[in-house]
Order: structure tokens, then C-alpha cells, then sequence
């Protein structure tokens, strides 16, 4: 296993062998509705309400460190923007979006989320997220690296906002799955590698990964760490669109990349609809690119010789609601495809497909909703390809597209 040590990361940013699940959130009860949210929206128009607010990067930069690619609102001095109330999306308006109402899950699924450092108020504000939006009490466990419950990382609170948005994403869309938090001791690779691996030794059925940076050329002994069969691996394409190119692990072709998109409310009959999304002309953006080092495999479409991120999309728009007391005062927005990437990870596990790798979205392009516009690309400076606009089909920002969860059940 390969330390950081001489490339600097792009700045972006049931368990049956537990047994025991974190008594702040323990136990499970019977929920409204077949996904277990009986919540309303949280508004009429979601975005009404944070429309023209600026958004920053959650994790703090550190040389050598991965980085973490979640967003935040903020108000005009560049805090986190507080909220009274929940604002933007909330569950039952990311399991309309995704057609997720009639999907009811197995209830056995293991997500894992792995991410770095310490959230130490993790499983009380998963409590009070899940309360306030009429979600029946989590089944979270969480470990550090090596499996243990106790002797956690260092509390980090911008990791600990990461952290927040990732569980509170996966409860919005599978409220009754199991949901595992390992942490990294820290944002090195190899820290972040084993908490890999540990997650998957643990019984994860999918993982989630909302972190990344700049590729290198170890990147593919590294894939090991991504290559687990039978257990599909989830990881975020990065926030700053095509100029920084494709990133890792989001590159590795073991893995399922992920890019994003803006989600709005409108009159369609899917009454939803997504471009790719990209504000301040690509600084926050989707990312995509083309991967260095990373062979093409045989199941990706497009002209490029070698593996392209991303292969499927969800919000990523500053857009989600999420409750964070540890370095937050509670209700904040969220987004950037920290947010995309465990959305889609838990709509695999509902859906039945925790042991699929990247080429079931190509295989089954009718169980997606294409994205056809926009791009994370900046104007004036990057020709215009697939890799970084959409289009008809396969696109880099937007993969094949976003999840349609009914449909996609029946995939093969």
C-alpha cells in the first residue's frame, strides 16, 4: 500500500460481524409508504429558497491529502449559510426525482460510507434528520479504519459535514438499509485505502466514496483496493468540471464514477428535469475527463482510447438538506457530487443491484433518464466533446444518466 508522498491531490475535494449497532440511532421501526419516508416536500419549489446563494468547499485543503467534494451554502461573508428549517430536498423529493416511491428494498443492504477524520455527533444529528423527516430510527454502525468501535480519528469538522451529508443522503433514499461509517485516520491514500477494504471486509454491499484528487501512474496497482467481487464501489467524478480532468479513484475502471447534475421541479410528466450541473463557468462543476492511465473497458462507449469518467449522474447542484451540529449550528444546503455519489450508491442497494459493477448502466441505458444539456466545461478555454458536454446517450459529466429506480429493478 503506496503513502503519499510525492504528488499533491487537485483541490476539489445487516452487519453481521458488528452485531451491535451505535445505540444513538439503534433499533428499526415500521415506516410510512414502501421506502419508509412519509415526509411532504420541503417546498413547493425547493430551490426558491436558496436561489442566488454562493456555495464553498466543505473540506479544508491540505497538500499530499485527498479532498472531500462537498459543497456548502453560505451567506455573503462565506459562512455556512443556517437554516430554522429544513430547505431544498428532502426525501420524498429525491424518491420522486429518481422514481424511488414504489421501490421498497430488501432491508438487508450494508452501505458503507468511507470518508476521513471524525464526525463525533454523527449518529445523534442522523437521529434528528431521520426524526424530522418521519424516518424510522437508523441501523448505523460506525468503526474507524481497522474495524473497531472506539479509538476514532481525529474529529475534522469539515470532514464531519462530508460525513453528514453522506448518511443523511443514503437515509433519504434507503431509510431501512444498514448503514456503516468507516473512518480514515486521515485523507492520505493509504489511510483512506484500508478504510476501503475494511468496509468491504465488513459485509458492505455497496460503498460509497466522496473523495478524490489528481490521477497518478501507481493508480492502477492501486485498483486493488477497488476490486472487490460482488460489491459494487461508488466514488465522486470531483467539483471543478473538465478542466481538471479525470480523477482518482473515480478513474479506476473497477469502480462506478459518478457525476452530477441540477435537479429542478417542472411540468413533465417524470415532473422533474436535469442539465449538467455547472456554476461560475465550471469552478464548480461536475468533473470528467479522460483517464491517463486507466485502460478502456470493453463495455464503455465513446471515442476516447482510455476510460472516461463518469458512467452515471444524480444531483449534485447545492440543492440537499442536511443536519450538522459539529462545525455546523444544524439545518444547512449541500451539494457537489459528494452528494451524487452515495444518492446513487443506495439507489443500487434498493434496487437490487449492491453486487453490480460500472457496465450495468450500459447494458440497461432505458433505466436511466438521459441528461441531454449543459456542460462542466469553461467556455472560453475547452473545446467542446462528449467528455464535457451532454448529449444524446453517453456524456462524461452525466455518464448514461441519472437513476429511474422502478426501472431500473428489472435491469440485467
Amino acid at each position: 500500500m503506496k503513502l503519499l508522498t510525492s504528488r499533491s491531490w487537485l483541490l476539489f475535494a445487516a452487519i453481521p460481524v458488528l452485531g451491535v449497532f451505535a445505540t444513538a440511532c439503534a433499533g428499526e421501526t415500521g415506516a410510512e409508504g414502501s421506502n419508509g419516508a412519509e415526509n411532504t416536500s420541503t417546498s413547493a419549489d425547493p430551490l426558491a429558497a436558496i436561489a442566488g446563494l454562493a456555495s464553498k468547499d466543505v473540506c479544508a485543503a491540505r497538500a499530499e491529502f485527498a479532498r472531500c467534494f462537498a459543497k456548502v451554502l453560505t451567506t455573503p461573508d462565506g459562512q455556512v449559510k443556517p437554516f430554522a428549517t429544513p430547505t431544498g430536498y428532502g426525501p420524498s423529493d429525491i424518491q420522486s426525482a429518481y422514481n424511488l416511491s414504489s421501490v421498497s428494498g430488501s432491508g438487508n443492504a450494508t452501505i458503507a460510507i468511507v470518508d476521513a477524520y471524525d464526525d463525533p455527533n454523527v449518529a445523534s444529528d442522523l437521529a434528528t434528520y431521520r426524526s424530522t423527516f418521519g424516518l424510522p430510527a437508523a441501523k448505523f454502525t460506525k468503526v474507524n479504519q481497522n474495524g473497531q468501535q472506539s479509538n476514532y480519528p481525529t474529529a475534522d469538522s469539515g470532514w464531519a459535514g462530508e460525513i453528514a451529508l453522506d448518511v443523511e443522503t443514503v437515509s433519504a433514499v434507503y431509510p431501512n438499509a444498514n448503514i456503516l461509517l468507516v473512518e480514515a485516520n486521515s485523507a492520505s491514500d493509504a489511510d483512506l485505502y484500508a478504510a476501503e477494504d475494511t468496509a468491504v471486509s465488513l459485509g458492505a454491499t455497496v460503498v460509497s466514496n466522496s473523495w478524490g484528487g489528481s490521477e497518478y501512474s501507481g493508480q492502477t496497482s492501486d485498483d486493488t483496493h477497488f476490486h472487490h467481487a460482488g460489491v459494487a464501489i461508488f466514488v465522486s467524478s470531483g467539483d471543478t468540471g473538465a478542466e481538471a480532468g479525470a480523477q482518482y479513484p473515480a478513474a479506476s475502471q473497477y469502480v462506478i464514477s459518478v457525476g452530477g447534475t441540477k435537479l429542478t421541479k417542472d411540468s413533465s410528466s417524470r415532473g422533474w428535469s436535469e442539465v449538467v450541473w455547472n456554476q461560475n463557468n465550471g469552478a464548480n462543476a461536475a468533473g470528467s475527463g479522460t483517464s491517463k492511465y486507466e485502460p478502456k473497458p470493453s463495455w464503455q462507449t465513446g471515442t476516447a482510447t482510455k476510460r472516461t469518467v463518469s458512467d452515471v449522474s444524480a444531483v449534485a447542484y447545492p440543492s440537499f438538506a442536511v443536519y450538522d451540529t459539529y462545525g455546523g449550528s444544524g439545518w444547512a444546503v449541500y451539494g457537489g457530487t459528494s452528494l451524487a455519489s452515495p444518492l446513487v450508491a443506495a439507489i443500487y442497494a434498493l434496487t437490487g443491484h449492491g453486487s453490480a459493477d460500472a457496465s450495468l448502466a450500459y447494458r440497461n441505458a432505458g433505466a436511466f433518464y438521459d441528461v441531454t444539456s449543459g456542460t462542466n466545461r469553461v467556455r472560453s478555454s475547452t473545446t467542446a466533446s462528449y467528455v464535457n458536454t451532454a448529449q444524446a446517450g453517453y456524456d462524461g459529466p452525466t455518464g448514461i444518466g441519472t437513476p429511474n429506480g422502478a426501472v431500473l429493478v428489472s435491469a440485467q
